[in-house]
């Protein structure tokens, strides 16, 4: 199992929409990311900058980020775009952060 973490920036005064859609994960972009690999996957909002930051646990040598190709991920980015920093793509502009620190 290895963990991942990246953080996006959502755009200012979204954070209410932003939590409402992700309440509300259709089931079968949660049934994907489930078959690839994901079986926990946090995100966290730091207000002062507009950054999340999300967490996932992944088995397997996938993870969501590596589902930018299925039609699920990139109607969830479409019905995202508005309300946080995307590529032409609409695709969430994502940047990996690496592990410093682990206790188990």
């Amino acid at each position: 199992m290895k963990r991942l973490a990246f953080k996006m920036k959502l755009n200012p005064g979204q954070i209410k929409a932003y939590t409402e859609r992700h309440n509300q994960l259709w089931p079968e972009l949660k049934k994907l990311l489930k078959d690839a690999g994901v079986s926990e996957y946090s995100i966290f909002f730091d207000q002062e900058t507009n950054t999340l930051f999300a967490f996932q646990k992944v088995s397997g040598d996938g993870g969501s980020q590596d589902l930018s190709d299925h039609p699920i991920v990139q109607k969830w980015w479409a019905f995202m775009a508005d309300i946080m920093e995307t590529h032409p793509d609409n695709s969430p502009v994502s940047k990996p952060l690496s592990e410093v620190f682990f206790m188990e």
